[in-house]
């Protein structure tokens, strides 16, 4: 979601969904800018309860200036208590790994749960610019390796063994 007057008690609200929706616009829709008001976005995400707990969460923001196009990354939230650092924006490595034997994954490295209010600062009311939140798991094995693993082979030495799963939303405009 995002709106221009989200407070950070919306986190921890029993009423989070209705007042994101009341005051704000959910992903797919468009926030219209105020020229003291930098837009801030809530967003929320759970595991799923069979896979790896959740990484982080990031921010892309997509904007148009000068004729040329730019986009920027952000980590607004990251598992285990890690903080994103403030100059690069970008959380500490995660310490989960993966037992390539038994495709077994850390279990209690992360989060089953990752939600923040974020606000980007460096936005101006002259800039139309798009947003989508990205949520990145834990490393997993890649489907190769359980094939691999259920066949009794050797894993394929062209790919790597593990990935990382992403999940991504729909932009929200701000104009």
């Amino acid at each position: 979601f995002a709106g221009l007057d989200y407070t950070a008690d919306l986190i921890s609200s029993e009423q989070q969904i209705e007042t994101a929706y009341a005051s704000g616009v959910p992903m797919g829709g468009t926030l219209a800018a105020q020229a003291d008001s930098a837009p801030r976005f809530f967003v929320q995400a759970l595991k799923d309860p069979i896979d790896a707990p959740l990484d982080k969460i990031q921010i892309i923001k997509g904007w148009v200036k000068d004729g040329e196009t730019h986009e920027k990354v952000v980590d607004v939230v990251c598992g285990d208590g890690r903080q994103p650092d403030a100059e690069t924006h970008r959380c500490p490595p995660t310490f989960a790994t993966v037992d390539l034997s038994t495709c077994s994954y850390d279990s209690d490295i992360g989060a089953a749960e990752l939600s923040t209010l974020w606000i980007d600062e460096e936005y101006t009311s002259e800039q139309q610019a798009f947003y989508y939140a990205r949520v990145i798991q834990n490393p997993t094995c890649r489907w190769s390796t359980y094939d691999s693993l259920r066949l009794g082979i050797e894993p394929p030495e062209d790919v790597p063994a593990t990935t990382t799963e992403l999940a991504w939303s729909s932009p929200i405009w701000v104009n």
